[in-house]
């Protein structure tokens, strides 16, 4: 059996080099298919390379195995996030991902479960998957299964009401094999987060749901781990990272710009983000 255990890749040279290739799949996926999501998907790399190749458990050639650990894509529009980590984690082909978005295609432009093995939860109508990953932790607990459950949201995406019933529900029921993540980047696809609907202060919000709360720098692979490690130690209550993170990150002229939310690269926006990276 071909299962990733936890705390396979330890090492943060090594995962940070896994976060470098996973920018080039999602850059040459996005160019290639001249639809998608750039800056979100850019911006959450970090978070969920450490998540998935430090610290779940996995099985590429069995993505249904039992004792696997969850992972939900809530901002399911980073879709090409996910498919590029599939990818590198073994779930099909690297050649796979030149098909993003086509017709028929197993690589939809958000993630759909009944399509690729390995997605858990099809997701895209945004605040939708905390409440799944609240069903699925809860589920796991009543089978006595110690594999947990991590869900990544976009900041815009917690505006919606239905994260934060899910937020009250997840805290009481207890549920600490559920770990969140806010991919707080400050933009969405009409401006600034702040601007648009004001979501701050976010720790605060969360702890007064009841959530342990850690707030971390989400580039900073050390700091990502450790949170991640922190997560894993706390009972009797949900664990939410709120990590601080820059829309398009590793492409300079991406960064912070959102115009590059729901905006492909051109072939010499690629070339040049593609040295960018290599060179960085």
């Amino acid at each position: 059996m071909s299962v990733m255990t936890k705390g396979k890749v330890t090492d943060v040279k090594e995962l940070k080099h896994i976060a470098k290739k996973i920018r080039l799949h999602i850059l040459h996926m996005l160019t290639k298919s001249g639809s998608g999501h750039t800056g979100g998907s850019l911006s959450a790399v970090d978070v969920a390379v450490a998540i998935y190749f430090s610290k779940m458990s996995f099985d590429p050639k069995d993505p249904s195995w039992k004792d696997r650990d969850r992972f939900i894509l809530s901002k399911g529009h980073a879709a090409p996030l996910l498919y590029a980590i599939m990818a590198e984690a073994g779930y099909f082909p690297m050649d796979v991902i030149d098909n993003l978005r086509k017709v028929e295609s197993p690589l939809q432009g958000h993630p759909c479960c009944t399509s690729l093995p390995g997605v858990e939860v099809s997701t895209g109508s945004l605040g939708q998957g905390l409440s799944v990953a609240n069903g699925i932790a809860l589920g796991l607990r009543l089978d006595k299964n110690p594999a947990r459950v991590f869900c990544v949201m976009g900041d815009g995406e917690i505006q919606e009401g239905q994260i934060w019933e899910a937020a009250m529900t997840a805290a009481h029921y207890k549920i600490d094999n559920l770990c969140a993540v806010v991919d707080n980047n400050g933009l969405q696809i009409d401006g600034p987060v702040q601007k648009v609907m004001g979501i701050a202060p976010i720790h605060d919000k969360w702890a007064a749901f009841g959530w342990h709360v850690i707030g971390i720098d989400g580039h900073n692979m050390e700091k990502i781990l450790n949170a991640l490690a922190e997560a894993e130690s706390i009972k009797g209550k949900p664990t939410v990272i709120i990590a601080n993170t820059t829309k398009g990150k590793g492409v300079s002229f991406f960064e912070d710009k959102v115009e590059y939310h729901g905006i492909t690269p051109t072939p010499e926006e690629y070339e040049r983000a593609v040295k960018e990276i290599h060179n960085g």
